[in-house]
C-alpha cells in the first residue's frame, strides 16, 4: 500500500463538512485588498513570538513520541497565515507534511505531488496519520499559491508507531466540524506575553484577501468585569497569538467568520483566563 493511501487525511470530513450550517450571521464581509491586512494583528496588546521569525510546526505531537496509528495531527503557524493553494494573499500559504524527506534544496520550484509530500491545499490545520508500525521523520513547510515552499518550516520529528489499529475508521477521528483554544488551557494563571493557540477541525481557514468560498477566518474577544471587549480579527489567516494583556480575569471567545459573507461560521467553548502582573 502506497503512503499517501496510509497518510488517511482529513478530506472526506472536510468536503462532509462544507455545508456546515452558520451559527450565526453579521453583515456582509468588506471587500479587503490582501496588501492591506497585516500579519501582525494591529493591537496594543499583541507581541511578537520571541523566536521573532515565522515558522510551522506540530500542535499535538512532540519529537521521539511514540502512537498508534491511526491518530489526528494537528498544524500550527507563526507570523504567517493560511491561504489556499492557487490563492493570492500576501505571504500566506498553505501547509505541507514531509514523510521521510528532507528540506528542499531548491526553494525557487514547486513541491513535488508524491506520497511524500502531503499538500493540505484548502488551508486544513490538520490531518489523520494512518501509518504502520515503523519509525518516521516528519516536518512541516510552508507554500505559496504555485506549490513553491517559503522559509517557513518545521523542526523534523522522528515519531515511532509501535501499533496500527486497523478496525479503527481514520474518518471517523476527525469528529464534528468545531473550532477551539488549543492553549493555554482553561483556569489557567499566565504572566504575559503568552501564546494563544487557535484550532479548526473540520473547517478551512484562509485569508480575508483571497475571497475564498468555504473558508473563514479567526476572531478573538477577550472580555473582562467593566470593560469593553477588546476584539481582534486575524484577517490574514493567522492560527495563534501572542499576547501582553495587562493583569485581570478574562474571558476569550474565539470565533471562525466566513471570509466571503462576514457570517458567524462556528464558535468555540468560552475560555477563563487569570493574568497576572510580570
Amino acid at each position: 500500500m502506497s503512503l499517501a493511501a496510509l497518510l488517511a487525511g482529513l478530506q472526506p470530513a472536510l468536503a462532509q463538512h462544507t455545508g456546515h450550517h452558520l451559527v450565526a450571521a453579521t453583515s456582509a464581509a468588506p471587500a479587503t485588498a490582501a496588501s492591506n491586512v497585516p500579519e501582525i494583528v494591529p493591537h496594543p496588546w499583541v507581541t511578537l513570538p520571541p523566536t521573532r521569525s515565522p515558522e510551522s510546526y506540530f500542535t499535538n505531537l512532540q519529537d521521539e513520541e511514540v502512537r498508534e496509528s491511526p491518530f489526528v495531527l494537528r498544524f500550527g503557524l507563526s507570523m504567517r497565515g493560511l491561504v489556499p493553494a492557487g490563492k493570492t494573499a500576501g505571504r500566506a500559504g498553505h501547509h505541507h507534511l514531509l514523510v521521510n524527506q528532507p528540506l528542499p534544496l531548491d526553494f525557487t520550484k514547486p513541491l513535488p505531488f508524491t506520497e511524500k509530500y502531503i499538500h493540505f491545499g484548502k488551508g486544513q490545520m490538520e490531518t489523520v496519520i494512518n501509518l504502520p508500525p515503523g519509525k518516521y521523520e516528519l516536518r512541516m513547510l510552508l507554500a505559496d499559491e504555485g506549490h513553491i515552499p517559503f522559509f517557513v518550516y518545521s523542526k523534523p520529528l522522528t515519531l515511532t508507531i509501535s501499533k496500527q489499529n486497523k478496525d479503527v475508521n481514520p474518518a471517523s477521528l476527525a469528529g464534528p466540524a468545531r473550532i477551539e483554544i488549543m492553549s493555554p488551557p482553561a483556569g489557567e494563571t499566565l504572566r504575559p506575553p503568552f501564546r494563544v493557540q487557535f484550532h479548526a477541525s473540520g473547517y478551512n481557514i484562509s485569508h480575508v484577501g483571497a475571497k475564498a468560498p468555504d473558508t473563514g477566518h479567526f476572531r478573538l474577544v477577550l472580555e473582562r468585569a467593566g470593560r469593553k471587549p477588546e476584539v481582534m480579527n486575524f484577517l490574514a489567516g493567522q492560527t495563534e497569538v501572542w499576547l501582553n494583556p495587562p493583569a485581570d480575569d478574562y474571558a476569550l471567545r474565539l470565533e471562525l467568520v466566513s471570509g466571503t459573507t462576514g457570517a458567524v461560521m462556528a464558535q468555540a467553548e468560552p475560555h477563563s483566563l487569570k493574568v497576572v502582573a510580570r
